[in-house]
């Protein structure tokens, strides 16, 4: 089975083209978690001379410092090491999901053996991080894969009414029905279609350590100094963003960077993590992965929806029984924001997308 992995790398020009090492990047991160490059060169399982010679080695090549250095050994980023951090991390959450579907479509178009999808289930999905885990794990035994393609909530749901997949990841704000209930409608039927829960996922506002800002609400986002950064048209996110803001009676075009995009949570949340915005909605732990602060605004349902007539079918069967194990159930529990209630539940499209509207129910603690 022909196995497609795509990886992109940094290059200083001109310079012929000097690639940057990868462990930079890592030796960056610990120096900034710990605080120390002795404490970093242990977190990398290095030498403290490597560490030190490999920061050395850089600053030169970009001719700024990367490290400052404090008595007792103490170390932290400088403002251009902070940057270079983050960029690569807003790299690696930009391009990872799109890394990943192209991959999966060379797969499919090279080996007759995944074209055929002897073992290999397709999902369209809203971006998760708890599908993501569970994928990987599922990548490195020998049963079932997830050929897991992040869209939008919409896009995944178009895909699955085109029959280019067999699971379509949607979420669903508690109590938010309509209009954006509607929206899920027109790809679902009540006598086609059947929905099984994913987890309950805690969103808000993910905003810098220490919230210098002091956001609290969303009335803070109109203030001249603030600077949102938003997911994209189309995507659960960002359906419910422009929700709580009608509900709240704000004006979009008084939200500096509301159309300003990115296409995952953790690209949000680097974006804010870097310095970039001071804003962005997403989920708690998109924020607890960077060390953001986070301002709960609601709970959701994060649906898995498939044809009924399919659900006996060996791979989403297999699917279906991983959904309600306990491999699944300890990712979440590891993850802040998100909850079992829902999970590995059966629903109908009416049940959990009910034509009625009331107002966004109140954030619960998961």
């Amino acid at each position: 089975m022909i196995r497609v992995k795509l990886q992109y790398e940094w290059q200083l020009q001109p310079g012929g083209g000097q690639a940057v090492e990868p462990t930079l990047f890592r030796v960056l991160y610990a120096i900034h978690a710990a605080g120390s490059l002795a404490g970093a060169a242990r977190t990398v399982k290095m030498s403290y001379r490597h560490v030190w010679g490999l920061v050395g080695r850089w600053e030169r090549m970009f001719g700024k410092p990367l490290v400052k250095l404090s008595r007792g050994r103490g170390a932290a980023l400088t403002e251009f090491g902070q940057k270079l951090l983050w960029a690569e991390q807003l790299v690696q959450a930009r391009l990872a999901p799109e890394l990943e579907s192209v991959g999966h479509e060379i797969e499919r178009a090279l080996s007759p053996v995944i074209e055929a999808g002897t073992n290999r289930l397709v999902v369209c999905a809203s971006h998760d991080l708890a599908l993501a885990q569970l994928r990987d794990a599922l990548a490195r035994g020998e049963g079932l894969k997830l050929d897991l393609r992040f869209l939008g909530s919409l896009d995944s749901l178009a895909a699955l009414a085109k029959g280019q997949c067999s699971i379509a990841g949607f979420h669903f704000a508690e109590g938010m029905e309509q209009p954006a209930a509607a929206m899920f409608r027109r790809y679902l039927k009540p006598r086609q279609h059947k929905l099984i829960g994913l987890a309950t996922r805690t969103q808000g506002l993910m905003v810098a350590k220490g919230n210098p800002k002091r956001i609290h609400d969303l009335s803070d986002l109109t203030r001249s100094e603030v600077r949102l950064i938003n997911r994209q048209r189309d995507s659960g996110s960002r359906i419910e963003f422009d929700e709580l803001l009608s509900g709240a009676g704000i004006d979009p075009a008084a939200i500096d960077g509301y159309h300003t995009e990115e296409f995952t949570h953790l690209a949000v949340a680097a974006t804010v993590a870097g310095g970039m915005a001071d804003a962005g909605y997403g989920i708690r732990a998109a924020a607890a992965h960077y060390g953001l602060e986070f301002i709960p605004l609601l709970t959701e349902r994060y649906y898995l929806a498939c044809r009924g007539n399919s659900m006996d079918e060996p791979l989403l069967a297999r699917f279906i029984e991983l959904l309600q194990g306990e491999q699944l159930r300890k990712i979440l529990s590891a993850m802040p924001g998100y909850g079992t209630a829902i999970t590995g539940k059966f629903y109908d499209v009416s049940e959990a997308l009910p034509a009625r509207h009331s107002s966004p129910a109140p954030v619960r603690s998961n």
